[in-house]
């Protein structure tokens, strides 16, 4: 027999070749839920067309993130409770499902249903990749492995949108939903046995359905008020207040429950943790201004700066791509460095001041520099992201990985829709788009002139600075526990196993 698939204290180390099996195959199964975040917009109008229905076609990406966000936290649970390997791998196999009923939907709404499927299927896969890391590698040395997940995002963000706009021109938009099932089987191949030598540290447990059930109205409530407010309705119109209003109502039932639950959905000892805590506020902040900017960033470029829908794409490069320098010099300092921190402050600064510089000049700075401070932006803010993950992963013990790392992830994408709201407000309530049912997409018609738009924006990249600003302060406040060199030697000095 394998000692490798004995019990977790006689397990044997894993070796260099397996934590490379293992990396290589969560990396895929990460890779197939952030490319299918980016593949769609380019094949929506394309989708449009077909079914004769362009006013709804937001629910294709409203339900996706609807029910993604949602399950984040269970798929942690879940994790903690039966292992990695099956949580995962039903992961990969709801999404494949989902993906197939996409491609083989007859009409928009049920193509909407079947996004809602697959939603519930993608929404673990990016923390339970982190997780998966987590359990492979001690926390010193785990930042330089973030880096790998910070390359596939941005494989994500520059593939997507080409890859969604020429498969949906030149062949046909159900192909965007068909690539998934090689991508899907490959991923679920190559993690269905390498896994098997995973160190397994769950525990049992029961699942707190009524604290799922209110968490999950909570957030759908909330993210729908977000991802409405200013655009289907008015940010003061009745929906939208019934929507906030039932979200805080659920969302002080389900603080109840975790309270009087025996066992509750989320631990109360990683929530009252002010590693975490803070660790997800300042991820929350940094994130949400990133995903901000990437969205209304093009429509600077073209109202503002008057670049072509292509270049406008081609502008954003370097915000994407700075990300990853910043990610691997982060990543890598943490190794060496018992004061981990002192390299994301110093981007995070950097990255606010490069924030506030196109905030006071708004309109007025060429292209060329427009997108170098851009770059230095984006490599600021990318040295946030190994430290908040790795930190966060470090503050807890073994058998609550999966639910830390998930709950921070879901935090984070809350902390996200919330920003890309507040940004969407200053744009589109500023040119009356509460009334007039303006997008991003009116506004690159031409609707609006240049000079509003770089008022706009400067109050935009203002909201940016202040991101970043918080983001840096919430980091500051955070405890620098050090790095263990052995996942087991960090649990137990917090009081684990």
């Amino acid at each position: 027999m394998d000692k490798r698939l004995e019990t977790p204290n006689q397990a044997a180390p894993l070796t260099p070749a397996d934590i490379r099996a293992i990396l290589i195959g969560v990396m895929l199964a990460m890779f197939l839920a952030a490319l299918d975040q980016t593949i769609v917009a380019t094949a929506l109008p394309t989708i449009g067309r077909e079914f004769a229905d362009v006013a709804h076609l937001s629910w294709i990406v409203t339900i996706y993130l609807l029910a993604s966000t949602t399950v984040t936290p269970l798929y942690g649970k879940l994790a903690d409770i039966h292992g990695r390997r099956v949580v995962l791998l039903s992961g990969i196999v709801i999404f494949v499902i989902g993906s197939i009923a996409c491609a083989l939907a007859p009409s928009l709404w049920l193509l909407v249903v079947a996004r809602f499927i697959q939603g519930l299927g993608g929404g673990g896969l990016i923390a339970l990749a982190q997780t998966i890391v987590a359990d492979m590698v001690p926390p010193k040395e785990r930042g330089r492995y973030q880096v790998y997940f910070a390359s596939v995002f941005m494989s994500s963000s520059l593939l997507g949108p080409v890859l969604g706009g020429f498969l949906a021109e030149k062949l046909h938009w159900s192909v965007i939903f068909w690539i998934n099932l090689p991508l899907g089987l490959g991923a679920y191949w190559m993690t269905s046995a390498a896994l098997k030598r995973l160190p397994r540290h769950e525990r049992p447990h029961q699942l707190d359905v009524l604290g799922a059930m209110l968490m999950t109205l909570a957030t759908m409530s909330l993210l729908l008020a977000l991802s409405w407010g200013g655009t289907a309705y008015p940010w003061r119109s009745l929906p939208i207040a019934g929507l906030i209003g039932a979200a805080l109502l659920l969302g002080a039932l389900f603080a109840w429950r975790l309270r009087r639950a025996q066992e509750p959905l989320i631990p109360l000892d990683i929530l009252a943790n002010r590693v975490v805590r803070r660790g997800t506020v300042a991820a929350g902040f940094g994130m949400g201004t990133f995903i901000g900017l990437t969205i209304y960033l093009p429509l600077y470029f073209e109202t503002v700066m008057g670049l072509s829908a292509t270049h406008s794409g081609l502008g954003l490069l370097p915000l994407t791509c700075g990300t990853v320098v910043g990610a691997t010099s982060s990543g890598r300092a943490m190794s060496h460095l018992t004061h981990y921190k002192r390299v994301p402050l110093a981007g995070l600064a950097v990255a606010l001041c490069g924030a506030a510089v196109l905030a006071a000049f708004s309109g007025r700075i060429p292209l060329l520099p427009f997108c170098a401070i851009l770059a230095v932006v984006s490599i600021g803010f990318g040295t946030l992201l190994p430290v908040a993950t790795v930190a966060i992963q470090n503050a807890v013990k073994t058998h609550q990985l999966g639910t830390a790392t998930a709950v921070a992830n879901f935090f984070r994408q809350i902390g996200g829709a919330l920003i890309v709201a507040i940004f969407g407000a200053i744009v589109l309530g500023g040119v009356g788009g509460a009334a007039e049912q303006l997008s991003p997409e009116a506004l690159k018609l031409g609707t609006v002139d240049r000079e509003t738009m770089v008022t706009l924006f400067r109050y935009v990249f203002a909201a940016a600075s202040l991101g970043f600003a918080l983001a840096l302060i919430s980091l500051a406040r955070m405890e620098e526990l050090p790095l263990r060199g052995r996942a087991v030697e960090a649990a137990k000095a917090i009081g684990g196993e």
